[in-house]
């Protein structure tokens, strides 16, 4: 096992970490969904919940690979936390990306607006994945996210970028743009319930 293995798994749901930041940091999730479903803008509002939800089935394999290597997971988050979730996930990390798939669908341009004479989705979705690898490889530099494979690394970042952030966004334009707020939430449902019969799964069995 690494070192930074070693050190993010001594952090794994301790309860004695708790800080009190943790509930206004809740409340302010809890508040940016509540603006959007008072607006009825169900577009930004699912497309939040389906970018968190492809963040937690990154975050459940990443676990599952650092128990089936007993090596080091993909990626560790270490340093002070309120509560360590898993091996790679804080609860601050998981409020980010709760808010960053809200942010990321309200800065979306119509579908038919082309960038560069291409359609605006797919670069966006580059653009995106780039801008959030770049802020990885600084968090990897300052200690608090650690990379102990080397294909995954700052040096070769592009499956990080394929892996790691391209799906997140390729859902939450993709359910941003369903027709129905039906097909969204049967989307964001889909999403959600793999994530929860992971959890309940590997969890269960002590993989997580």
């Amino acid at each position: 096992m690494t070192d930074n293995a070693r050190a993010a798994l001594e952090l794994l749901r301790d309860a004695s970490q708790f800080k009190w930041y943790v509930i206004p940091l809740l409340l302010l999730v809890i508040y940016v969904y509540a603006v959007e479903v008072e607006r009825r803008n169900w577009n930004v509002f699912f497309a939040g919940l389906a970018l968190w939800g492809m963040d937690w089935f990154n975050e459940i394999w990443n676990a599952v690979v650092f128990h089936l290597s007993d090596r080091a997971p993909v990626w560790g988050a270490v340093g002070p936390t309120s509560y360590q979730i898993l091996i790679g996930l804080n609860i601050e990390i998981c409020f980010m990306f709760a808010i960053m798939g809200v942010a990321a669908a309200k800065m979306l341009p119509p579908k038919e607006t082309r960038v560069f004479g291409l359609p605006n989705r797919p670069v966006l979705i580059a653009v995106a994945a780039a801008a959030a690898v770049g802020v990885e490889i600084l968090l990897n530099r300052a200690g608090v996210l650690t990379w102990d494979w080397s294909w995954w690394r700052p040096g070769f970042p592009f499956l990080i970028w394929l892996i790691g952030y391209v799906p997140f966004f390729a859902a939450c334009f993709f359910v941003h743009d369903l027709a129905t707020v039906r097909a969204k939430a049967v989307a964001v449902g889909a999403i959600v319930g793999v994530d929860v019969l992971a959890l309940a799964g590997f969890g269960a069995a002590g993989w997580l």
